[in-house]
C-alpha cells in the first residue's frame, strides 16, 4: 500500500515477516525511496524521526501489533565511557582507522562473510554474494563513508584488517549503517570500539550525536546498545532520555503502531521537499 505527502514523498508498508528479535510477533516496516538531488536533505529530516538507511531505502519499523523497536542515539557531549569501555578502547589504541569514500574490496567481503558465518549464520544477509555486498556499500545517494579498522605488523611490513563500519554523515550527528569485524578479535569487543571511536570522531567535528538504529527491550541480539550512557529512544513521536536503560520498563510490545495514515501524517519532511 503507497501513502503519500507533498511533491512526490511516497511511503510504502512490506507485509508481515517474522520478527528477528522477539520471538512469535511480526515485524513489518514503513519505507521510502531515497534518491534525487535532496536525497540528504531527507535522510537527516527522517533519521531525526526514527528511520534507518538502507542503501536508498528509508525505513522504520511500523508493526500492527507491536511497537517494541525504538530507534536509539547517544548525546555525544554527556556520554562517559564505563570503565570496561575505558578497557576497550585501550585493548585497541593501536588499531589504525581509515575513512574513505563508500567503495567495497574483497579483503571487505571476506571479513563480512566470516563474520556473517561466525556471527549470523541464520540471518537474512548470510547468503549476500559480492556483487550484493558492493551494492550495500556503494548504493548510497547521501553523504557516507566506509571506516576501517587495520592492524599494522610491522616485522611482515603488511595491514590486517580488522573491522569495518559503514557510516552516513548526517548534519547533526553520524548514524552507523552496519558495522562487521573479525570474530578471531572477539575478546577486543570491537562492535562496541567502533561505537566508542566513533564518538570520538563526532567531538572532533563538532556534531551532537551518534545514531545507533533500533534497540528492542528483551532481546539479546539488541542489550550492548544499553551499554551506553546519555541514551535517547524515540518513542511517542519524540526523542526521550534514557538515563537508566536497566530500569526501562516497555509495554510497547503489547500494542501496535498507530494507523499508517497517521504516521505519515505525522512525518516532518525538510523545507525542499515540502514540509
Amino acid at each position: 500500500m503507497r501513502h503519500s505527502l507533498p511533491l512526490a514523498t511516497q511511503f510504502y508498508v512490506t507485509s508481515a515477516q517474522p520478527c528477528p528479535y522477539l520471538e512469535g510477533k511480526l515485524e513489518r516496516k514503513l519505507f521510502a525511496g531515497l534518491q534525487g538531488e535532496h536525497a540528504s536533505a531527507l535522510n537527516d529530516a527522517l533519521s531525526k524521526q526514527g528511520f534507518r538507511r538502507s542503501q536508498n531505502v528509508l525505513y522504520r519499523p511500523s508493526c500492527a501489533e507491536c511497537s517494541a523497536c525504538m530507534s536509539v542515539r547517544i548525546r555525544v557531549a554527556d556520554f562517559k565511557p564505563t570503565k570496561s569501555q575505558k578497557r576497550i578502547l585501550r585493548k585497541n589504541a593501536h588499531l589504525l582507522r581509515d575513512a574513505s569514500a563508500p567503495w567495497a574490496t574483497e579483503h571487505q567481503y571476506e571479513l563480512f562473510k566470516n563474520y556473517l558465518e561466525t556471527r549470523h549464520a541464520d540471518g537474512g544477509m548470510a547468503d549476500m554474494d559480492m556483487f550484493e555486498f558492493s551494492a550495500m556499500v556503494e548504493e548510497t545517494p547521501v553523504r557516507s563513508r566506509i571506516v576501517e579498522y587495520s592492524t599494522t605488523h610491522t616485522l611482515y611490513e603488511r595491514t590486517e584488517l580488522a573491522a569495518v563500519c559503514l557510516t552516513d554523515l548526517l548534519d547533526d550527528g553520524l548514524s552507523l549503517v552496519y558495522s562487521f569485524f573479525d570474530p578471531d578479535l572477539h575478546k577486543n569487543s570491537l562492535g562496541t570500539y567502533m561505537i566508542l571511536d566513533h564518538i570520538e570522531i563526532a567531538k572532533e567535528a563538532g556534531l551532537p550525536y551518534i545514531y545507533l538504529g533500533y534497540w528492542v527491550p528483551g532481546s539479546p541480539k539488541m542489550d550492548y546498545k544499553s551499554g551506553f550512557s546519555a541514551l535517547e529512544v524515540f518513542t511517542k513521536g519524540a526523542w526521550t532520555a534514557l538515563d537508566d536503560p536497566s530500569t526501562f520498563k516497555s509495554n510497547n510490545a503489547m500494542s501496535g503502531a498507530d494507523p499508517i495514515s497517521e504516521q505519515v501524517a505525522a512525518i516532518s519532511l525538510p523545507d525542499v521537499l515540502g514540509s
